[in-house]
C-alpha cells in the first residue's frame, strides 16, 4: 500500500444481525497463516513486479486460486493476465532509461450465471530489496511486505473458499494485482482491459494491509460514500466489535481507486499505519491472524448482506483538498501512470479542484503549463513545483487530438 492507509442476508434493517449473534463462518487461521508465511518469505525477495520473486508468488496464487474452486479469468484460459510497462513515463525514472517492465495480474472466478459481477482485490507485489520505495534508512535488504500486503492477499483467499458455493446473485471475480506500489499499474491496466466489463460490476471490494489489527480493534474503511447502501450495511454487519473509521472519499492510495474512477462503487479495508511500513521488518512474525480471519468474516457478512439489493447504486464523492508535499499547489486530478506517450494524460479529475473548474476532463493529454513543455510525468511535476496558489497560467492539453487551451487558476 502506498502512503505518506456470516452469511445472514435480510432485509436492511436487520441485515446482518445484532450484537450478540456469533458469526458463524468457518474458521481458516491456518490458511491465512499459510498463505503469509508462504508470500512473505525471503526465497520471494519481496515480490518486486517484473521479477522472479513476483512470478512464483503469482503461480502460488493461482495455484491456490484454483484449489478454493475458481475458475481461471485472465487471458487465454488462463489465471494470469499479463502487461507491460515502460518506466520512462514513471516519475521516479530519473535516468530515463526506457526499461521495459512485465507484470501479471491473477484472476480467478465464480460464475454464476448472473448479470452483475463483485470484484474482490488485493495487491501481492512489494518493494523487493527496497531499491525504490522503502523507508528504511538504507535499501539492499529484503522487504517481504507481511503486511503489505501479503495479509491483504490471505484474506481474498479466505474470501474465495467462503463464498464459492454461496446462494449469491452476482459471480464473483478475484483479483490479485501486482504493480501496486509502483503507482496502481495492475489495477490501472485491468480496467482498461478487463475480462469482465467494468459496466457490469455491482462493486469492488479492495484489501491492503489487513494483517495488524491492533487490541482496540481499529478498522479503516474508505469509499463509503460511493453508494448510500455501504454505511448503514457496514454498521449491521459489524458484529465484531470494530471501532471503524469512515472515509467516504473513492480515491485513496490503492486499487480501489482504479475502479471508482470507472463508476463502480467501491470499499477498502486497512487495519492501520504502523512502524513497520514500508521496511525490511514487515515480517509475518508480527501479522494478528486471528485479525485478518474477523476482518475477511466482516466482508464475507456485507457481501451476503448487499447480496439481497438488485443494484447498487454509484455515487461519486467530493474529494479532500489535498496538498502535495513537494508542491504548493495541486492540478486535482489522478495521472495515467501507464500512458507511456508525450504528455501527461488525466486519468480521473477530483470535483470542485482547480482541474475541473477550468473544464479539463479524464482523458485529456497535458502538454503544457504556463511556458513550460509538459512530455512526461516528470515534466508535469516540475511545473506543479514553480507555480504559487492563487496564480492563473494557461494548460494545453489534447483531447481527441484537438489542442485546447483553458486558464487554470491554482
Amino acid at each position: 500500500m502506498k502512503f505518506t492507509i456470516t452469511s445472514f442476508a435480510c432485509l436492511l434493517l436487520f441485515a446482518c444481525g445484532t450484537q450478540n449473534q456469533e458469526n458463524k463462518s468457518i474458521s481458516l487461521i491456518a490458511d491465512y497463516t499459510a498463505d503469509v508465511t508462504y508470500l512473505a518469505h525471503d526465497s520471494l525477495e519481496g515480490r518486486e513486479v517484473g521479477t522472479k520473486g513476483e512470478l512464483i508468488a503469482a503461480d502460488y496464487i493461482a495455484k491456490r486460486m484454483k484449489e478454493n474452486g475458481l475458475a481461471p479469468k485472465g487471458n487465454d484460459d488462463s489465471y494470469f493476465q499479463l502487461f507491460t510497462r515502460n518506466m520512462k513515463a514513471h516519475p521516479h525514472d530519473t535516468a530515463g532509461t526506457g526499461e521495459t517492465i512485465e507484470g501479471r495480474n491473477v484472476l480467478g472466478f465464480i460464475d454464476n450465471g448472473a448479470e452483475k459481477t463483485i470484484v474482490i482485490g488485493a495487491h501481492y507485489d512489494h518493494l523487493g530489496y527496497g531499491e525504490e520505495g522503502s523507508l528504511a534508512d538504507s535499501a539492499g535488504q529484503i522487504h517481504n511486505g507481511a503486511d503489505d500486503n501479503a495479509s491483504g492477499v490471505s484474506a481474498m483467499l479466505g474470501l474465495a473458499k467462503k463464498l464459492k458455493g454461496k446462494k449469491l446473485n452476482t459471480n464473483v471475480l478475484f483479483i490479485a494485482f501486482t504493480g501496486e506500489e509502483k503507482g496502481l499499474w495492475g489495477s490501472n491496466y485491468f480496467v482498461k482491459n478487463a475480462t469482465v466489463p467494468t459496466t457490469e460490476m455491482a462493486y469492488m471490494i479492495n484489501m491492503d494491509m489487513v494483517g495488524r489489527l491492533d487490541t482496540n480493534n481499529r478498522l479503516a474503511i474508505y469509499g463509503i460514500g460511493t453508494s448510500p447502501l455501504f454505511k448503514p450495511i457496514l454498521d449491521s454487519c459489524n458484529t465484531f466489535g470494530f471501532q471503524s473509521k469512515f472515509d467516504s472519499s473513492g480515491v485513496g492510495p490503492s486499487d480501489h481507486t482504479s475502479f471508482y474512477l470507472e463508476d463502480v462503487p467501491v470499499l477498502h479495508f486497512f487495519t492501520g499505519q504502523h512502524k513497520d511500513y514500508h521496511k525490511p521488518t514487515d515480517d509475518t512474525e508480527f501479522i494478528n491472524f486471528e485479525g485478518i480471519e474477523k476482518v475477511a468474516n466482516y466482508i464475507e457478512k456485507v457481501v451476503m448482506s448487499l447480496n439481497t439489493y438488485d443494484s447498487i447504486p454509484f455515487t461519486k464523492t467530493k474529494e479532500k483538498s489535498e496538498k502535495a508535499r513537494a508542491f504548493k499547489v495541486t492540478l486535482g486530478v489522478i495521472p495515467d501512470y501507464l500512458f507511456d506517450g508525450n504528455g501527461m494524460r488525466i486519468d480521473g479529475v477530483k470535483e470542485d479542484r482547480p482541474a475541473s473548474k477550468a473544464g479539463i476532463i479524464k482523458g485529456d493529454i497535458v502538454v503544457k503549463m504556463g511556458e513550460f513543455e509538459v512530455k512526461s510525468m516528470k515534466d508535469y511535476m516540475n511545473c506543479l513545483s514553480k507555480f504559487e496558489k492563487e496564480s492563473t497560467h494557461k494548460v494545453v492539453v489534447l483531447r481527441e487530438n484537438q489542442q485546447l487551451e483553458m486558464d487554470v487558476t491554482f
